[in-house]
């Protein structure tokens, strides 16, 4: 038997009739094809094995090729999205290595034509046989941002609701001290949306960034103006008491009295009113800021859009509204609303007391605050030491219930039903125009009111159901006892309604996993409670 090698590369085996010929072995024919340096070659199976069977026989001649030269392979994969192409590279089996050149030609093959690492290409040509590279990368855009609203000036009370990640509305209050600001303070710094950065494909493809959303001042801030020289700064116009509102912030005038009574008169005030004393009895104060007051309430009405602080106690049948927050140190015979929280830092006697958030009582005497008498409802929790007295009369508390956002979402239910019915009809009226023509053009008014009304019931669509995300929240709703529960309270919670007539030690009162109202104490055991 001879081995050579053919023009092209090959090996050939030759076998002539031989008297005296031991029996081929595969083992043998490798280490012979190793000996010549050609065991590098891929193996003809089919010859070998005819070698193998046929070169016992004495008399047997052929001429075959043993094994083949095969040049390396370079395969080159795109992504589905284009965003990368790899590389693998089959390595030569007695053929000519992979190539740089090869490698630029398979790419540019596959269409790849950017984000092409030359390093990454280095690397595998030094390692072939390695799992598939990643030779080549696309970049993605990156998305503009949007114009931002800086605040300039710290501790600006809020008025804007703003919806957390878990459902809850969240107002951001004010501890009851005014800031002040001069004319020409700087306010507010608006940052301008920003285009973005296109990104691209390997196969060269632009990718569209999504500028950002625009937004400027928001129009007609009052007590505020943009800058002469730098049209993105706010600046007050008047001194005042600076207001975070969307997309701006407002100042609001702060009229300072000592005290309301019958000399100073009623005060109705576009702005805050600061009273460093006492509100007397049967005076009111309607403002659209916040109502500070430095003393008592006693049998006045208080009427706000922002939040009213009364250092002192609301007595005697005093009537406080606020859109805001609501704080007193303690209230007596008195009727407290608040559109977000209601603060009662020491006891809350024989009062009605409502917030749409969480009323708390008792936080300066944490052993001893009372919530005795009247009623209070809130839509997340109410909180006090003492609630209930053997001593006094029935103590009736509501939680779990938010009557102005069921009113909201009813009223979003039926526009939202109003703009699918409005849609319903242009859909029909469109139909009848193409089919029977448009002779007083009004099909594409028709079109862009279906879009609007298509819009508009989208829009209602996630409210409704930001509205029914709130209102589903009232299953959390709870009582929290400081201390103890005791005499008659009567309570309703999600709608589930329970006369306590036994004390309750401190924990809290709440809806377990499966609706039952149960008492958890202060250990974490947990009672059902039985109406």
């Amino acid at each position: 038997m001879q081995l050579s090698l053919s023009a092209h590369g090959d090996v050939v085996l030759r076998m002539e009739p031989c008297a005296e010929r031991a029996p081929p072995t595969r083992a043998g024919l490798i280490a012979w094809l190793d000996e010549h340096g050609w065991g590098a070659h891929r193996i003809n199976e089919e010859a070998l094995e005819r070698v193998l069977r046929e070169g016992a026989d004495a008399s047997a001649r052929m001429v075959l090729i043993l094994a083949h030269a095969v040049d390396a392979e370079v395969q080159v994969q795109v992504a589905r999205d284009a965003m990368q192409a790899t590389l693998a590279i089959v390595p030569a089996q007695g053929g000519a290595p992979a190539t740089e050149a090869m490698v630029q030609a398979a790419l540019a093959a596959a269409g790849v034509v950017a984000g092409i690492d030359a390093e990454a290409i280095a690397q595998a040509l030094k390692g072939p046989g390695a799992p598939p590279q990643v030779v080549a990368q696309g970049v993605a855009p990156v998305d503009g941002r949007d114009a931002q609203f800086l605040e300039l000036i710290a501790a600006v009370p809020d008025r804007t609701p703003r919806v957390g990640a878990d459902g809850r509305i969240d107002y951001r209050e004010h501890d009851g001290n005014i800031v002040l600001v001069e004319s020409g303070a700087l306010l507010m710094r608006r940052e301008p949306a920003t285009e973005g950065t296109p990104g691209f494909t390997v196969l060269g493809q632009t990718l569209a960034a999504r500028p950002g959303r625009d937004e400027p001042f928001a129009p007609q801030l009052s007590g505020a103006a943009m800058s002469e020289q730098d049209p993105n700064l706010l600046v007050a116009a008047i001194t005042g008491q600076p207001v975070l509102v969307r997309a701006g912030m407002t100042v609001e005038p702060v009229l300072r009295v000592a005290e309301v009574d019958v000399a100073q008169g009623n005060i109705r005030y576009d702005g805050t009113v600061q009273v460093e004393g006492d509100v007397a009895q049967g005076m009111q104060i309607h403002a659209s800021g916040d109502i500070l007051v430095g003393g008592t309430v006693d049998g006045a009405l208080l009427n706000t859009q922002g939040s009213i602080i009364v250092q002192g106690g609301v007595i005697a049948r005093a009537r406080l509204h606020a859109e805001g927050a609501v704080q007193a140190r303690f209230a007596e015979v008195s009727y407290l609303r608040a559109g977000t929280e209601l603060t009662v830092r020491q006891n809350a006697l024989g009062c009605e007391l409502h917030a749409l958030g969480r009323i708390t009582i008792g936080a300066e005497v944490p052993r001893r605050g009372r919530l005795v008498g009247g009623g209070a409802s809130a839509m997340m929790a109410i909180a006090a030491p003492l609630i209930g007295s053997v001593d006094g009369g029935l103590t009736r508390l509501v939680l779990g219930v938010n009557p102005v956002l069921q009113a909201r979402l009813q009223q979003a239910r039926e526009d939202e039903a109003a703009q699918r019915e409005r849609g319903a009809s242009l859909e029909k009226l469109i139909a009848q125009l193409r089919a029977h023509g448009d002779p007083k053009g009004v099909l594409e008014r028709a079109q862009a009111s279906l879009a609007d009304a298509q819009a508009s019931a989208a829009r209602l669509q996630a409210e409704c159901a930001q509205l029914q995300q709130q209102l589903d929240l009232a299953r959390e709703a709870r009582l929290e006892i400081g201390v103890a529960l005791e005499g008659a309270v009567d309570l309703s919670l999600a709608h589930q309604r329970l006369a306590l007539h036994r004390g309750l030690p401190a924990g809290s009162v709440r809806l377990d996993s499966k609706g039952t109202l149960v008492h958890v104490d202060a250990k974490g055991f947990s009672e059902p409670l039985q109406p």
